[in-house]
């Protein structure tokens, strides 16, 4: 066994813990309460400190917890050793993951036969609809971490193959305006500046996609002294960044200015054949979204020579005319595969929601159907007063006289 590694992420382990303040309450009252004694949860998300701390919390209140990645690249092999010898869970996770490791992985988590599951792009619960269809009867509910796996299961349920509840943690209030927007906002230049060493100042940068992520990354980049294209299909949304003060253009136009690209969309082919003809020599693109073919890899292999790794994390390619182009952490997401993930802040809230919601689903499954819910509004609000209280702020309550004013109708100015 590395002892360092093994330090290094214990240590990890603890920073962590000692920041999430809200998840380290919620994590009491679940040992107090007793809801999750004996409970098998099933764990695909990244293996990094932060999720370390929802498993460490959830073994804690007694469940049998197994964990794999949710990518290949965003494991942190220090936090996984240490999650394994000090904390007792069961990991299935390593950096560069080939895709047969990956899948394996998943399915050695299933093989628990787990009760319920915990997803961060909806491929274990993917994997329990398809070749592990007889594990299904066993599966009680189950939640989903991300956009794209949000959008996945809903197709799912509309089509009405959802053959067990989720919750979509990804639309609690408290994870996508925080986690989404300052999560990813911070946490993808994090990936930057460990993958390239470059400056973002002075420089074009696109940003395709402009939902919360999106939102989030147009903002730090905007910060940082960068000129800010936005590409959009959802004109609503293209509005939204010209009233924040971005270009909106489409991709072919923008691509001919870009010294950056970052793609944030849960769509495939942002960056695809037409749009690497027009490439400056030079661009540097890069993605946040969750799988990794928003940039055309199987266009880049049509077109460019390479890739010749030129720093950990950065492949570059030659394409016609001499130009060169790069790709980071393989166009899977920057953030984790070439960065820390979120910032500990950020990450207690959304797995305090995790947990709150892991804990309905065993307390509710049985009056839930086949669908995807909302996160109830009162894990939400408990959530966010939590948060509060760990910033140290305090806030108003309405009145009695406020709250009926507000209630009837009737009642005049």
């Amino acid at each position: 066994m590395d002892q360092d590694l093994l330090i290094k992420g214990k240590r990890r382990l603890e920073w962590a813990e000692s920041h999430m303040h809200v998840l380290n309450t919620i994590g009491k009252r679940l040992v107090d309460e007793g809801h999750l004694k004996g409970v098998k949860v099933g764990m695909a998300l990244h293996v990094e400190a932060k999720t370390g701390m929802l498993a460490v919390s959830l073994a804690r209140a007694g469940a049998e917890v197994r964990l794999a990645s949710c990518n290949p690249l965003s494991t942190d092999d220090s936090v996984a050793l240490a999650l394994k010898e000090v904390h007792g869970i069961k990991v299935y996770a390593k950096k560069w993951e080939t895709t047969e490791e990956y899948y394996s992985n998943l399915n050695s988590v299933l093989d628990m036969r787990p009760d319920y599951v915990i997803d961060d792009g909806a491929d274990l619960i993917t994997i329990l609809h398809t070749s592990r269809r007889n594990l299904l009867t066993g599966v009680k509910g189950g939640n989903e971490e991300t956009t794209t796996g949000v959008i996945r299961l809903r197709a799912m349920a509309k089509e009405g193959k959802l053959n067990f509840p989720i919750v979509s943690v990804n639309d609690a209030k408290m994870k996508y305006l925080f986690d989404n927007r300052y999560g990813t906002g911070q946490s993808t230049f994090d990936g930057w500046m460990n993958a390239t060493n470059l400056l973002v100042a002075g420089k074009t940068l696109v940003v395709a996609g402009y939902g919360w992520c999106g939102r989030g990354i147009a903002m730090r980049a905007k910060g940082l002294g960068a000129n800010v294209i936005v590409t959009e299909v959802d004109p609503v949304r293209a509005i939204e960044a010209k009233l924040d003060g971005y270009q909106v253009m489409p991709m072919l136009e923008a691509a001919r200015q870009a010294d950056i690209i970052i793609t944030a969309t849960g769509c495939k082919d942002i960056i695809r054949k037409e749009h690497l003809e027009v490439l400056k020599d030079g661009c540097v693109m890069g993605n946040s979204g969750h799988f990794d073919n928003e940039i055309s890899k199987t266009a880049l292999g049509e077109m460019a020579k390479g890739p010749n790794r030129v720093r950990e994390f950065v492949d570059e390619y030659d394409l016609p005319g001499g130009r060169k182009a790069y790709l980071i952490a393989e166009g899977r997401l920057m953030n984790l595969a070439a960065g820390q993930g979120h910032p500990v802040e950020i990450m207690d809230t959304s797995f305090s929601i995790q947990a709150l919601s892991l804990e309905h689903l065993v307390k509710n499954h049985g009056r839930m159907g086949n669908q995807v819910y909302d996160v109830p509004r009162e894990l939400d609000e408990e959530v966010a007063r939590l948060a509060l209280r760990s910033m140290g702020a305090n806030i108003d309550i309405l009145t009695p006289v406020q709250k009926k004013y507000l209630e009837d109708w009737q009642e005049g100015t």
